[in-house]
């Protein structure tokens, strides 16, 4: 269970970020979408997202726990001749109201704690989530050509990351293939181009490709331009977006040796409904690096009616076995090491987590809703030792705090904020 002393911390970084959105808020609240202008020329949006979260873990590994996790992002745009400037900041207090460790996550694997693999936990996120300039001009042919430059952003590979799937939009915890799927969401020194032409839009970045280092706080974290992507969207209708993208991936784990190739395919389906709507996620993702391939599969669907949703995910992620044992790779250097049970080892973990919200006050036009999600665990004989005899079972009781918008940034990646 949290201390006192980091409940209190959290507390107040929730006041600062409540500050922090109060103000623009304020003066939104009657057209975010078209935004009064601050400059001449400029238009202005904001959204933000707060989950006031107690969290049960199942099983020995698992924790109880108050956490916080949240974010804010405000886009500034402006027509400039035939082209349009973008520009796009996105932070968050998670080094104070989640804390150093993240919050507890059982089979969740990726980054590092104190010099060592961090399992059993989602990462908190960076003060600093992106800071982006992108320009996008119509060019010959009925094509529209984009540049994009981030010393923060999200480099051209994966599905939209899950914090801004409207699919999964009320869920408060991270996919247990988050690092198969849309971990570079948060990279360094991102530089992107695209092309479109009606339904058809082909991007690449290059960018630093390790993960963020254990220091939160900071703004950046620089290094070479050393890896690359190229991501291909298909919209065929309003409602549907197809993705299909991959990665090289330089030592992008800073206890694991080696680089990774990452491939991840992508559905997703949205339709209004009446005063709600239904968003459905299909994505799979696959990581091959040192020791072999790892895949992860994904699907969630959110179905919003008024003031209440609905909504539920189903996964199938491949885990390397002794990490979550140990919290040792089992290779380095290209090299099985030796004191491992089972090197090599890979296992499919499974995931379906339901849940609920439902607004329960709505102050002068901010949006909090009360909410419980329950997920329980399929788990391979390899490691039901050390999770328990019984599957395990897990379950959220919280708060979500959202600003008074007239539309959420939901859908959105670096270098398309439009629907």
């Amino acid at each position: 269970m949290s201390s006192w002393p980091e409940v209190r911390r959290g507390g107040a970084a929730l006041v600062m970020l409540a500050a922090l959105v109060c103000a623009p808020a304020a003066a939104q609240e009657h057209d975010m979408q078209h935004m009064h202008a601050g400059a001449p020329g400029w238009t202005f949006m904001q959204d933000a997202s707060v989950f006031v979260m107690f969290n049960h873990q199942g099983s020995p590994r698992g924790e109880t726990e108050l956490k916080a996790p949240n974010w804010w992002m405000g886009m500034g745009q402006r027509t400039i001749g035939r082209g349009t400037l973008t520009l796009t900041v996105m932070a968050s207090l998670d080094p104070a109201t989640v804390g150093k460790q993240g919050y507890s996550h059982i089979f969740q694997v990726g980054e590092t704690f104190e010099g060592i693999a961090l399992i059993d936990h989602q990462h908190p996120h960076d003060l600093l989530m992106q800071a982006a300039a992108v320009w996008t001009q119509p060019i010959a042919a009925g094509f529209t050509l984009t540049l994009a430059g981030a010393p923060v952003g999200e480099p051209a590979l994966g599905p939209v990351a899950y914090m801004h799937r409207s699919s999964a939009a009320e869920n408060p915890m991270s996919p247990l293939g988050h690092h198969t799927l849309d971990s570079t969401h948060i990279a360094s020194g991102v530089l992107t181009g695209g092309l479109e032409r009606g339904p058809v839009q082909v991007e690449s970045s290059v960018f630093h490709g390790a993960e963020p280092d254990e220091n939160r706080w900071d703004l950046m974290d620089p290094g070479a331009l050393d890896s690359w992507s190229v991501r291909g969207w298909y919209r065929p209708s309003p409602e549907w977006t197809l993705q299909l993208s991959h990665g090289f991936l330089t030592h992008p784990e800073a206890i694991e040796e080696g680089d990774v190739r990452r491939t991840t395919a992508s559905a997703s389906w949205n339709r209004p409904r009446g005063n709600g709507a239904t968003s459905l996620t299909l994505a799979w993702g696959r990581n091959q690096k040192l020791g072999g391939s790892y895949d992860a599969l994904l699907g969630e669907l959110t179905r919003s009616f008024g003031t209440g949703t609905i909504f539920w995910r189903v996964e199938a992620t491949q885990v390397e076995t002794d990490v979550l044992r140990t919290g040792v790779h089992t290779f380095q250097g290209g090299r099985k090491k030796a004191h491992v049970v089972e090197p090599g080892r890979r296992d499919f973990v499974g995931a379906f987590s339901l849940g609920g919200t439902r607004t329960v006050w709505r102050p002068k036009s901010w949006d909090v809703a009360a909410a419980v999600l329950v997920t329980a665990y399929g788990v391979p004989g390899s490691l039901a030792p050390f999770y328990g005899e019984q599957p395990p079972w897990s379950f959220q009781v919280y708060a979500h705090i959202r600003p008074p918008v007239r539309h959420r940034m939901t859908d959105v990646t670096m270098t398309r904020h439009g629907g």
